[in-house]
């Protein structure tokens, strides 16, 4: 490793008097707000501090942590800041992917996997990022902590965060700490009151490539993409997944240059919206031939497509888009025989509440251990932790396994890959290849399909949206009124049975998550769910998720949208979404 710059030299710790700024609650997926609200003096550093202010001496001081994100806008100025409030704090030495880029997947791999040349193991991480919404001078920024098992900061810590953000009166930073060049990797080597304090800059792909290679069968999938009847796509919406596309899918298994599309990483995502799906990947979705308008060329055979932090995918097939409820499943069906990962088997299988049930009747078909939680990924990481589960899920276009202990969008990819490379592997010189159409409608003709939609309404007045949702609860309180309502809006839909707010109980550390989202369930399987999103930077999204089971495989083929068409239009009575938020259509439909 290149000693890029040494300082035999004590630089000094300062202490900077704040006072608390309002506002500073991080959710399940960390803090997030506009650039601008980062960028007011104290803002970042206050939650930094609060942040190893909440944290055991012994994860700080001495400790060795990751520094790096999604490359938006803020991200650069944001690593600098850190690394000198890291040094002030007594952290040993800092971890930074090169040009301060990491994926989300990438980082808690590099918790997990990654030893330094001393031995050393990190602790935790600082992400920067705001996911799958969008960046610039204008748009949104985040950060995040996540723990040494390499998942998201659970509840205890980051209600001590908040806590802190509220009472915090000073930080400390080594203001006269020179700022590093995250360009170049090696070591910067500094001296402080404690002692020897380092920073490292390393490539962002090598730990992440070496864990997908331990994985998958990456000479099965080259077979694969080298074949000539098979074509690829995947776009990575200028967010980091670029950073990890050329290496795997160009240099390991051998796609074309031409075969990845958007792969520079942007400040600003080329001023597009890093959302892997049907309304804001427009160029892959028209690729694929699923535009409005009809295209004179081929569409590959596999496309796919990743969000600012590339934890998240969306898969499409030639024409042909896969839900991610589907997906979970459809891999989970298959992983045993297609992943060399999961030979020895399954340990159990979950997905988020609001995701359809198309992995609960898999479970049930496989006799595997199965769990429903609430939406976000550290209720995973809990079972994983204590070995109940190997494949999850959520319905925005999550998938992951526990190889690590987030949510991984190129892995979602690479498994799709092998399912394709090994349902193909003893034609890949016959007539037609097995498609990604044929592998979905297989799957639906043994487990039936799950119509399902999500409607999102985003930047709703955060007043409107909880009203709205205050008003289903109280509905809840009669089946009678409900079921009025239903048989009003359309006669032809069952009745609904049950009506709740969904409750978790973990069955590993027994905590009880609470108000987890609105749901009606009717006599016929069919699920309306209501909730409000916690991830864009303001106002609120409401969002409203639609299923309904079908396991006779002559009606298996409908169009989505025409299926659920009576069941939308009870959710719109039910919920009066017209009268809340004056919304007519939702902003987004997957």
């Amino acid at each position: 490793m290149v000693v890029v710059e040494s300082k035999e030299m004590v630089f000094k710790v300062s202490k900077v008097s704040t006072t608390p700024i309002d506002g500073q609650k991080p959710g399940t997926s960390g803090l997030r707000k506009k650039v601008k609200v980062f960028i007011q003096p104290h803002y970042l550093q206050n939650f930094v501090q609060s942040t190893f202010n909440a944290l055991t001496p012994e994860k700080v001081r001495g400790a060795t942590l990751v520094v790096s994100g999604d490359g938006r806008y803020f991200s650069k100025d944001a690593i600098q800041i850190i690394i000198k409030m890291s040094a002030a704090n007594g952290v040993r030495r800092v971890w930074v992917g090169q040009n301060g880029l990491l994926s989300t997947p990438a980082v808690s791999a590099v918790i997990r996997e990654r030893v330094g040349v001393d031995g050393s193991k990190a602790t935790g991480a600082f992400i920067l990022t705001a996911s799958h919404n969008p960046g610039g001078p204008h748009e949104d920024f985040g950060i995040k902590y996540n723990m040494e098992n390499g998942g998201p900061a659970p509840e205890a810590i980051t209600d001590k965060i908040f806590e802190n953000t509220k009472t915090i009166t000073e930080y400390l930073i080594a203001e006269d700490l020179p700022n590093i060049d995250i360009s170049t990797i090696g070591v910067a080597n500094f001296l402080g009151p404690e002692g020897q304090f380092d920073v490292e800059v390393f490539d962002s792909a090598s730990d992440y490539v070496k864990l997908m290679k331990s994985i998958f069968d990456f000479e099965l999938i080259r077979k694969l993409l080298s074949s000539s009847k098979f074509t690829f796509c995947y776009d990575a919406l200028h967010g980091v997944a670029g950073a990890y596309a050329h290496r795997i899918f160009v240099e390991e298994l051998g796609a074309e240059e031409s075969s990845l599309l958007n792969c520079v990483p942007k400040e600003d995502f080329g001023g597009g919206h890093p959302d892997p799906n049907l309304t804001y990947a427009k160029e892959l979705v028209a690729r694929m031939g699923l535009g409005k308008s009809d295209s004179a060329v081929d569409p590959p055979e596999f496309g796919a497509a990743a969000d600012g932090d590339a934890d998240r995918n969306m898969i499409l097939g030639k024409r042909f888009f896969v839900t991610p409820s589907d997906s979970v499943a459809i891999i989970a069906a298959n992983a045993v025989d297609a992943i060399p990962y999961f030979s020895s088997g399954l340990k159990g299988v979950a997905r988020s509440m609001p995701t359809s049930a198309a992995l609960d009747v898999v479970a049930k078909n496989l006799n595997l251990k199965f769990f429903e939680v609430p939406t976000g990924w550290k209720f995973f990481g809990n079972l994983m932790d204590a070995g109940l589960c190997s494949i999850c899920g959520e319905e925005s276009f999550g998938t992951g396994s526990d190889h690590i202990r987030e949510k991984d969008g190129i892995w979602a990819v690479l498994a799709w890959l092998s399912i394709l490379a090994f349902k193909n592997k003893e034609n890949l010189n016959g007539d037609k290849l097995v498609t990604v159409e044929d592998i979905v409608r297989q799957h639906w003709a043994i487990y039936g399909r799950h119509y399902y939609t999500r409607y999102d309404y985003e930047n709703v007045d955060a007043g409107a949206a909880k009203d709205l949702m205050a008003c289903l609860v109280k509905l809840q309180s009669s089946l009678d009124e409900i079921n009025s309502i239903v048989k009003g809006a359309r006669s032809d839909v069952s009745n609904v049975v049950n009506a709740d707010e969904f409750e978790y109980k973990d069955p590993v550390d027994g905590s009880v998550s609470k108000h987890q989202g609105i749901r009606f369930l009717f006599e016929d399987g069919s699920r309306l769910v209501f909730r409000l999103s916690g991830t864009g930077s303001e106002g609120a999204t409401i969002r409203l998720y639609i299923e309904q089971y079908e396991k006779d495989s002559s009606k298996t083929g409908r169009d989505s949208q025409e299926a659920l068409a009576p069941l939308v239009e009870v959710a719109l009575k039910l919920s009066k979404m017209l009268e809340f938020t004056g919304r007519s259509a939702p902003t987004v439909i997957t």
